[in-house]
């Protein structure tokens, strides 16, 4: 029996959207949301952006989407995309030949701005570079870039103009017969692009990709994504995301997924859950942490891990987690495993042993799933 089942006031009920492909990923119906990210290298480095987004894949990212602002960028493209473990979004602004040209190097997804993209008519040419190349399409609403008409008509960009934008590029989409597509309407404003999110999320059943756009810094804007994202989220809204950070994508990789993992809608790696620590702790709860944040890196297995500086909470949070370390006194506490004190152990050596049980468990578990799924089959 599910936990969700037990516990209802847990369970968030997820808006329906029509499932859609990019690449060999599923987007929106019942398929899990997607975390993506985008490189900032030189589009034309093609060794520096290959590996950017290796790291980027290998923290996690399901999709990683490639600025191609000129030609030599969309030539560039396809030994990326020969390289890349995951789906490539090209990002496409102003220039709709270079939409055509990232459709012929291979990209999974054009990401295109109805505020810059240009007319009608340059649409329906992207839209069939789409068709013959089997790539989706982004419409991608930004506050920052809308329609020269809307702003005249609104006066400031607002959700309903945000809204008016990405549904009158559905309505282009739609009208050539092209379904295969997602729409964002981003906003660095939370309440700007929440509110806009919710509206679109009413006026149309397509896959939403969710952003705050520049967010900021790693702090100020995991707080800002975390706010924007995990509101929406929790309203059962979207189905892929991306954290918008001035910080290594990797990081917004792993920012996207603990947005996730905190709201229990995906689950990938070691859930640290670890006290402040204060003048009870029994061992240096916050170097702890950071080193075994380090170390545990490597495990991609769902899993929980305590903790805890001392007695007062270290118990009742270990009877819950996989693997539990709760600080006692003279230089040592309890190890709990699966929920039960298993034995003591001194600080000394707590490390490299929660370690070791963390790994023991990941194997353990990713055993019993090749089992299930040799069985399955």
């Amino acid at each position: 029996m599910s936990i969700n089942h037990v516990r209802p006031w847990r369970n968030i009920y997820r808006r329906t959207s029509r499932q859609i492909q990019v690449g060999p990923v599923p987007v929106g119906g019942d398929a899990p949301i997607t975390v993506q990210t985008m490189t900032n290298t030189d589009t034309t480095d093609v060794r520096a952006t290959v590996d950017q987004v290796l790291a980027c894949a290998e923290a996690g990212a399901d999709i990683v989407r490639i600025s191609t602002p000129d030609e030599a960028s969309t030539t560039a493209l396809k030994e990326i995309v020969r390289e890349s473990p995951v789906p490539i979004v090209a990002d496409i602004h102003f220039h709709y030949k270079r939409a055509i040209e990232a459709a012929e190097a291979g990209a999974a997804c054009l990401r295109i701005n109805p505020g810059n993209i240009g007319d009608e008519a340059r649409v329906r040419e992207v839209i069939k570079a789409a068709k013959d190349h089997g790539c989706a399409i982004r419409i991608g609403v930004n506050a920052g870039s809308l329609e020269k008409d809307l702003l005249e008509k609104y006066g400031e960009p607002c959700p309903e103009a945000m809204v008016e934008s990405g549904l009158d590029h559905i309505k282009i989409l739609e009208d050539n017969d092209f379904l295969n597509f997602k729409i964002s309407c981003k906003a660095s404003d939370v309440f700007l692009a929440a509110a806009a999110y919710q509206s679109l999320a009413e006026a149309t059943d397509a896959p939403l990709h969710l952003g705050i756009t520049e967010a900021g810094g790693l702090v100020s804007g995991t707080i800002k994504s975390a706010i924007g994202l995990g509101n929406l989220l929790w309203m059962g809204i979207g189905d892929t995301i991306r954290v918008s950070l001035s910080a290594d994508p990797v990081e917004e990789v792993k920012v996207g997924y603990e947005i996730l993992k905190s709201l229990g809608l995906r689950h990938r790696g070691v859930n640290i859950i670890s006290c402040p620590s204060c003048a009870r702790q029994g061992f240096d709860v916050i170097k702890t942490v950071e080193i075994l944040e380090k170390r545990l890196e490597h495990i991609k297995t769902p899993m929980s891990l305590s903790i805890i500086g001392c007695v007062v909470n270290g118990p009742g949070e270990a009877l819950m987690t996989d693997v539990g370390f709760t600080g006692g006194g003279a230089g040592s506490g309890m190890v709990y495993l699966a929920g039960k004190q298993s034995h003591k152990l001194s600080n000394d050596e707590m490390i490299d042993h929660i370690v070791e049980q963390v790994e023991a468990k990941a194997a353990a578990l990713d055993a019993e799933t090749a089992a299930a799924d040799q069985a399955a089959e």
